[in-house]
């Protein structure tokens, strides 16, 4: 017994370090995800872009969910997942290259075939990650892992557009009228170049360290459920069943709000309407700390970019919140209310405007944190298909974060950045009916 001791605690010091590095992973993709906002706002000013235009970014980079969720998930069934791990990291370290390349090139297209191919990598990275994250360590701990590594990934959205903006906005102007000169133009490509060269290095070294303890890690994941018919067999299963749809509509929903919140925050902040006259913001500690005034009067872009990382901080901050009330509450019901804000929120921007406008559109965020999460779970228990089919089709339904952005610039582009949150408040409002028919709706017996 004595001789095992300390193999077992070299054996729990290296899952320790799995897990670690597991965690690492979320923050990579939470922090790689959330530099579309800031990068949204600087190609537009960059490449004289229009609204529509611009949101392709994230069009480009959401589009990998509908493309590759299933295909990644009876890939995980077919390969260990540390093989599919380190898969996805080659992948992304490619949409690295390419993203590299198309700023040297000063080349739109090959910006959009970048962040698509840096998602490809993203979905089959989330669709391993999620399982092994719960898997490494003691089983009745699996929840409290899976928690940890998605705070880290909050983490990550927070702090990805403050740094985003800080590279990519200096001097960048998009208002109408504005011109931006080949120095500023310059600076801006150098800043992203600078931004997608260091995380080509951090993918490469979670790439190494992978590699060195792959067997560590397929020896801790759980075993795979063996593969029947393919993929077509999973789509069909999924779409046997209406809440796998409907809860794959709610997903679509609630992505595409989001996202076409956090993509178009920096433009709204900055417009003259909202902060781009006022130093209200500024007076708010933390949040005037993050911003850094440049001492011009009126928040700038790259300002306005840096208060984006409060629209992701206050999702890291209600998954902490929602945790505790979802202990209390039903989960149908919170969502019922957290939608039912989130929607008055929007309407709140559209309809009144002005400095406070800015304030209540950072503060959605908070109220999109249980969003995901729940919808998910909600749709699981009453799916009648598979959970591997449902949650494929969950996963695919993420490409509304390339479909509704683009009709957010649209109406942008006709309108205001303000009047474009009538898209987000359209999806809340059906989100609320979702919750309410969720609560309606027993689960299905296990």
């Amino acid at each position: 017994m004595a001789d095992q001791e300390p193999a077992k605690k070299a054996a729990g010091a290296k899952t320790v370090a799995a897990f670690a590095a597991v965690t690492t992973l979320f923050f990579a993709w939470g922090f790689i995800t959330s530099l579309i906002d800031p990068l949204v706002a600087a190609v537009k000013g960059i490449f004289t872009l229009t609204n529509v235009q611009a949101q392709a970014s994230a069009s480009a980079f959401f589009f990998a969910y509908f493309v590759m969720s299933f295909p990644a998930a009876t890939l995980l069934a077919r390969l260990k997942p540390a093989t599919t791990i380190l898969l996805a990291l080659c992948v992304m370290i490619g949409g690295c290259l390419i993203m590299l390349g198309a700023v040297n090139l000063a080349a739109y297209t090959l910006v959009l075939l970048g962040l698509f191919v840096l998602a490809t990598g993203i979905t089959v990275l989330q669709v391993a990650a999620n399982p092994l994250a719960a898997a490494l360590g003691d089983p009745k701990r699996s929840h409290l892992r899976l928690t940890l590594s998605q705070t880290f990934n909050s983490f990550g959205t927070f702090i990805g557009p403050v740094l985003g903006a800080h590279l990519f906005l200096k001097d960048v102007e998009v208002k109408s009228g504005a011109l931006i000169t080949d120095a500023v133009r310059g600076q801006a490509l150098a800043g992203i170049d600078t931004a997608y060269f260091w995380i080509c290095g951090m993918i490469a070294a979670l790439a190494l360290f992978f590699y060195a303890s792959r067997h560590l890690v397929s020896a801790a994941a759980p075993a795979a459920a063996p593969v029947h018919g393919g993929i077509g067999t999973m789509i069909k299963d999924a779409f046997s069943s209406k809440w796998a749809m409907f809860g794959g509509l709610a997903i679509f929903l609630y992505v595409g709000a989001e996202v076409s919140i956090g993509t178009q925050m920096a433009l709204f902040l900055n417009s003259d309407a909202i902060w781009g006259g006022s130093d209200a913001a500024f007076s708010v500690p933390l949040l005037g700390f993050t911003m850094g005034s440049d001492g011009v009067p009126g928040v700038s872009l790259q300002e306005a970019g840096k208060a984006v990382g409060f629209y992701w901080g206050g999702a890291m901050v209600g998954r902490a919140i929602g945790s505790v009330l979802l202990a209390r509450f039903g989960a149908a019901r919170l969502l019922a209310l957290f939608t039912a804000i989130a929607c008055a929120m929007t309407l709140y921007v559209i309809t009144v405007g002005g400095v406070s406008a800015g304030f209540v559109a950072l503060g959605i965020g908070l109220f999109n944190s249980i969003m995901f999460p729940v919808i998910f779970t909600l749709t699981l228990e009453r799916s009648s298909a598979s959970p591997e089919a449902t949650s494929g089709l969950l996963c695919t339904a993420i490409v509304g974060g390339a479909a509704l952005p683009l009709l957010a610039g649209a109406i942008a582009d006709a309108t205001s950045y303000a009047l474009a949150l009538i898209v987000p408040a359209a999806c809340y409002g059906v989100l609320c009916l979702f919750a309410l028919r969720a609560n309606r709706t027993a689960p299905r017996a296990s």
